[in-house]
């Protein structure tokens, strides 16, 4: 193995398998973690594999052809997947969102989306089922989704220029091919589809107005995001950061906007709408304005470990209590104690990961271990 490649297979993110309690909330019980956040958002990752080397996430000095992706045999199972969000909507969970990697890199996606439509609230009604993709396929693949049961989807798009969009992508590809996607998700019904900008200065923010201009009056919502330091292979620097609130004047100079109020407790989005109402358009400052006060979501990756932060440097290992493990002496549950163990989890966090890098500390105790990576657990 290359000594640039970094591995998922060695297991080099710690995870830990949860302890199982002796009794489990029951279904439709609200639990709270150590902040008081409730559960509301399960994002799952289908794939570690994209076909994209965005430099951001995926940098092909790294993801390389010698890179180690998982073999197909570790990830979890459509059914253990629709187990564990099963789980989580009995703890209220009300939104579910596939991510990936690209996630239309795994092969009878429609399938997992179906299994999933089917769940239910504690009230009867159905949960919230959206995705996030690249949209290099989703032109062929957004009507068979939408029946299937997906509500909705969010396409990560950089740049509307071409060559800068190529440039990004790192793989030559068209950004007419990603256009053609979100005309084929508006017809097919998965709508508002949702656009997201990550924003780096001197790479691509001068296709901010752009971007505006080129979506104004298609029924999407814009969506621009600061760059993260997610993970520890981008080479993030805060002086590529380009703050939101420099973002609004910005937006601001050229359109007369007007503020939206929140749609929901934790959305991550401040929206606002151009005066013609031709466009709405969300900032997400989770660089320069945290919002992880009431930060409701929980990550699973494509091989079972659960993450309480995008920017977490310890999972916790569900695919042992899924499967069982004869090595470590660990015995398959069943539902009710699944629950139960997430459930555990969760009254356990105190993540606040981008408030505590705010205020000077970006690791608790100082310390820096090894975070996981974008398109590990998705954005």
């Amino acid at each position: 193995m290359s000594e640039r490649t970094i591995s998922l297979v060695d297991h080099r993110y710690a995870a830990s398998v949860p302890k199982v309690p002796a009794v489990a909330p029951a279904a439709g019980s609200v639990v709270l973690d150590r902040l008081g956040r409730p559960l509301h958002d399960l994002r799952i990752s289908v794939t570690d594999r994209c076909n994209f080397r965005c430099k951001y996430c995926m940098p092909k000095e790294i993801f390389d052809t010698q890179y180690e992706f998982l073999r197909h045999d570790e990830l979890l199972r459509f059914e253990e997947i629709e187990r564990v969000a099963r789980a989580f909507v009995e703890l209220g969970v009300r939104k579910l969102r596939i991510t990936g990697g690209e996630p239309l890199l795994r092969r009878g996606l429609e399938d997992l989306v179906g299994m999933l439509s089917r769940l239910r609230g504690a009230d009867g009604s159905p949960v919230e089922l959206t995705m996030t993709t690249n949209a290099s396929a989703l032109a062929r693949k957004a009507r068979a989704l939408r029946d299937a049961g997906l509500h909705r989807v969010t396409v990560s798009l950089d740049a509307i220029d071409d060559e800068v969009f190529r440039r990004m992508n790192d793989v030559d590809f068209p950004v007419a091919t990603v256009l053609e996607g979100i005309r084929a998700a508006q017809e097919a019904g998965l709508a508002p589809v949702k656009v997201n900008m990550v924003v780096q200065r001197g790479v691509n923010d001068q296709q901010v107005l752009p971007m505006i201009e080129h979506f104004r009056g298609s029924g999407v919502v814009l969506r621009f995001i600061e760059y993260m330091d997610v993970g520890t292979t981008n080479g993030w620097r805060m002086d590529q950061v380009v703050p939101a609130a420099e973002l609004l004047e910005r937006i601001g100079s050229r359109h007369g906007l007007r503020p939206l109020d929140p749609t929901v407790v934790g959305e991550t989005a401040e929206r606002w709408m151009l005066d013609d109402g031709s466009l709405e358009i969300g900032l997400i400052s989770s660089v320069t304005r945290a919002f992880c006060h009431d930060c409701n979501r929980a990550r699973l990756s494509m091989e079972g470990k659960l993450y309480l932060c995008l920017f977490a440097a310890h999972g916790h290992d569900l695919r042992a209590l899924l499967r069982g493990d004869t090595a470590r002496g660990i015995d398959a549950v069943d539902d009710q104690a699944l629950r139960g163990a997430i459930a555990q989890v969760w009254n356990a966090r105190a993540d606040r990961y981008s408030e505590l890098r705010g205020q000077g500390a970006s690791e608790p105790g100082g310390s820096a271990p090894r975070r996981v990576e974008m398109s590990y657990i998705g954005g």
